[in-house]
Order: structure tokens, then sequence, then C-alpha cells
């Protein structure tokens, strides 16, 4: 295929003509060819009522024809092959390795919400049968279903421009269930992006797909993506990115007629937790694995591990001088996009010039948009009093907090804000301070994890990637994971309906084999 500067509108390519965009060399700077068209507000129209019209005709296709679907976008991905590695690397400057396991990624996430889809336990089928006889009132029957919400306005994050972006986890969550997609393309990576939209557009070609069953727009400033958030047939919306930017989109969904839920994964500086027993046996072997969790992807991941707890002594000591010692032997790497870079520095700096924090160590410098790995320390007090400190930097860098004891480490955690990962190192003498910090720790993140590091996140029926404002607009959901089909999805309860007029998977005889709970028993 050819990147041609093309938006998707259904099926129909067409250069925008509201401003334009151009793709840029992470490396270098240059600026790539072609330009990438701006959608104008026809454009958007288009694209709104097209999913419109695909929602019915594609919410009611059989199961079998929607799984078949997010499998052909899975494999016209792949046919991509090194065309889309290859623009990839060029806008993102993110390792090949990195790449092709995001595109590993991508196609699996596809290919679980096809088997999600098969099994059709998303559904939620419920039947409570009419009770005719029961006293002192009779029963009414009573089945219930979950249905698509309708069509999703779907945004491309930066850092994750296949896993999170086009054909991610939040277009394929809510193609699962049963919802069009208009996705507004990350203005980092607008060449990517266009590949894979060409590769859902032939997949849905194949598949024989509503046309507006998905839509690509490009958008040269703010207008169209926050025209797409407020129009009237969009019925949720998915996004990744910036604290600032998500509460954008919240505040202009919250205000239409029509109010919608946006599902925002926003900011989270993911505390690691270093126990006394765990930081006196082993410390100084966690620490190269903390650098390299740290600088991993030059730190832009959202998982990210930004803050670490522990009491201060002489293993925490060896702990910090043995990070500042790996730290210093990991590379400056490229980072995204010129503004994610002064973003950076900017924060770096910032912590660097407070009086109140010690610098501990740096990366060796680099070249262009490299970030070098920072890693600073201040004490508990200093941070409880400070809240310039608490702040996501969105890169390779880290704050050591240095708590008295116990008591004031759990201080310092009851005053975070909500969290999407909270990592607990601990020996088996701390297995007590855990257990009595659990009841907090579970109030604060949506993922706990043990001995090791938030930044991998697996792609898995029990995977939660989401947490408590900021780290999420709402804590009840996940952006990663076979859950992530909830979002997109609303329960219709029918009482009383001749089975004839049912749908399939509400049939006693159960056509479809989907779980049904029934009067409260079975797998539903």
């Amino acid at each position: 295929m050819t990147v041609t500067g093309q938006m998707l509108i259904g099926q129909q390519a067409g250069l925008g003509t509201h401003g334009h965009i151009h793709g840029l060399n992470a490396a270098t700077g240059e600026v790539l060819q072609p330009a990438f068209g701006g959608a104008a507000p026809a454009d958007l129209e288009r694209a709104c009522a097209l999913a419109q019209a695909a929602f019915e005709p594609y919410r009611l296709l059989p199961l079998e024809r929607r799984a078949a679907f997010l499998e052909s976008i899975a494999s016209q991905i792949l046919e991509l092959g090194d065309e889309l590695i290859e623009r990839c690397l060029l806008e993102t400057g993110l390792p090949r390795a990195r790449l092709e396991g995001e595109r590993g990624r991508t196609v699996g996430q596809l290919r679980l919400f096809a088997a999600v889809v098969r099994k059709g336990g998303f559904l939620g089928v419920r039947i409570d049968p009419a009770q005719p006889g029961r006293q002192p009132l009779p029963r009414v029957d009573l089945r219930l279903r979950q249905m698509g919400l309708g069509p999703v306005a779907v945004f491309g994050a930066s850092n994750f421009p296949l896993a999170f972006s086009v054909a991610g986890g939040d277009t394929a969550s809510a193609l699962a269930a049963g919802c069009p997609v208009i996705v507004k393309a990350h203005s980092a990576h607008p060449g990517t992006s266009e590949l894979v939209a060409q590769a859902i557009a032939r997949a849905a070609r194949q598949q024989g797909m509503p046309e507006g069953v998905f839509s690509l727009l490009f958008d040269s400033g703010r207008d169209i993506g926050q025209g797409l958030v407020a129009d009237s047939r969009i019925k949720a919306v998915g996004f990744t990115g910036s604290r600032s930017g998500g509460m954008a989109l919240m505040q202009i969904a919250a205000a239409r007629a029509e109010p919608i839920p946006v599902y925002a994964e926003m900011s989270s500086i993911n505390p690691v937790l270093l126990l006394p027993h765990a930081l006196e046996e082993r410390g100084e072997q966690i620490a190269p694995a903390f650098v390299a969790s740290l600088t991993q992807g030059a730190g832009q991941f959202c998982t990210n591990p930004g803050l670490i707890l522990a009491v201060d002594g002489p293993a925490l000591q060896r702990f910090e001088r043995a990070a500042a010692e790996a730290l210093g032997h990991v590379a400056a790497q490229t980072m995204l996009t010129p503004g994610i870079y002064r973003s950076y520095c900017q924060g770096v700096a910032s912590l660097a010039a407070h009086a109140r924090v010690q610098l501990l160590a740096q990366g060796p410098e680099g070249q262009g948009q490299q970030a070098r790995g920072a890693l600073f320390a201040t004490s508990a007090a200093t941070f409880m009093a400070c809240p310039e400190l608490r702040g996501e930097i969105f890169g390779p860098a880290s704050l050591i907090v240095r708590c008295a004891d116990l008591t004031v480490l759990q201080q310092v955690l009851r005053s975070l804000e909500g969290q999407l990962t909270i990592a607990i190192h601990l020996g088996e003498g701390d297995q007590p301070q855990v257990r009595a910090l659990l009841p907090l720790l579970e109030s604060k993140a949506g993922r706990l994890l043990a001995n090791g590091f938030g930044t991998g996140v697996e792609v898995a029926h029990a995977m939660v990637h989401g947490g408590p404002f900021p780290a999420t607009s709402d804590s009840r959901s996940t952006s990663v994971g076979s859950l992530a089909i909830q979002r997109f999805l609303r329960p219709v309860s029918y009482q009383d309906l001749p089975e004839s007029l049912l749908p399939a998977e509400l049939h006693s005889a159960n056509p479809l084999q989907v779980p049904q709970l029934l009067d409260g028993q079975g797998p539903g």
C-alpha cells in the first residue's frame, strides 16, 4: 500500500481540505511526505451520518460475522508487512522490535475480541421465567441482554501508534460490542494511521460490513476532535492521552443535550513501594530492574514507575546508589514528538531546580529530541507539602520519597490521587504490612502487582488497565483486556414479550448456545 495523505470516510478515501498536517521523522525532525489534509465540518457530518446508518445493521449481524470481521482486520494488518513497521519507525523513533511486538499485541487484541464475540458471554443474558402461581403476586417473564451503545469516537494515542491507536483496544472492543467507530488520528503518526485504516477498510469490504462501520479523520487543529465528541450521533468516546485533553473532552460530552460517557486514560505516576525486608534483602538487585522499567521506550508509558516510596536508611541508600549507577549506563532515547520532548525537559528542569529535591543521577546526554533518564529524591515531609511534586512527568524520570517509617509511608500513600498501578516489592517478612495496606492500595489503583513493575500490560481476561481519577475518568472500566467491551454496552430488559419477537440469544432453547443465567443459576 501507499501512504496518500487521505482520510477514509466509510469506503471513500479523500484529501481533507481544512488545513493539513505532516508526519515528522522523530529522530531528525525532517518533514515526511505526503501532507495529510484535515477534515472539514462536512467530512465530519458525513462520517457521523454513515456511522449512524451503519449502527443498526451492524449490531444485528450474526455474532460469527462480527467475529470474522475482527479477525479479518488482524489479517489485513499483518499483510501490510514491513511497510507499516518502516513508516512507524520514521514517525515514532521507537525500536523495530518494540513496534513488531506492538503489532503482535494489536493483532492479538483483535483476535481476543473475536473469540469473546463468538462465545457470546459478553451479551450478559439473564432469564427469569414467569411464575404465574407465585404468591402473593405472580412474577412476570423477564429477559435481559447487553447491546451496543451506538457509534463510538476513538482518539489515537501518541505513545502506542498501533495498540492504542486506529485499530487498538478501543476500536477493537467497540467493534466487538457492535458499535461503528470513527477514529480521530493522532497527528504524531498520520502515515501509520492511514495504513492501518486502509487495512480496516479492506477487511470491511471483504466481510460485507455496512459502509459506515469505520471512518478515519485527520484534524489540522482541534475543531474536528471536539466536534466529534459534541455530535449527537456519537454515543461514547475512547481516549488515551493527557489529563488536560481528557478533561476537555469530558466537559464537551457533559455539556451535550444528551451527555455521553468518555472513557479517558489520563494521568498516573504508578508508585512503587519498596518494603523494608525486600529492600534489605535485595534492594541492590531491584534497582537495575527499576531503571530498566523506568527507561524502557524512553519512559513513554502510562504505567511508568514515576514514584518510589521507601523507609529511609542504609538499605534505601544502597538502592539509590545502585539505581544511580545503572541509570548512568542507559543511553538517551528518541522521544515521540518535539512537544513531548519539550514537556519532559521542562518537568525534569523543574524538579532539578526545586530547593528541597535532590538530583541523584542522570543518564548520558543525547542528541536532538533524545531524553536522558533522571532520578530524584526528597523527603516525605517535602512531598506532602509540595503539590507540584505530584504531577506526572511523561518520560524516564522518577522521584524517590524517603519516609521515616511505615506509618509515614502510609500517610504519603493516602495523600495520592488515583493510579493505574501500584507495585509492591516485598519479602516474606513484609507480608503482614502488605496485608494491612491492601485496603488502602485497592482504593488507590486499578492494578496491584508484587515484585515487578507496571510497564508491560498483558492483554488478558483478568487485566485491568484503569483506576480511580485521574488515572481514568471512570474507575469502573478497563481499556485493556476482554472486560473492555463492557464500556460500549448497555442492558435492555424484555418483559413478557412473545419468544418469537425476542433476540435469538434470549430464547429458552438457546439456539446460539451463549451463556445464560437462568433464574439466577448458571454461568451468566
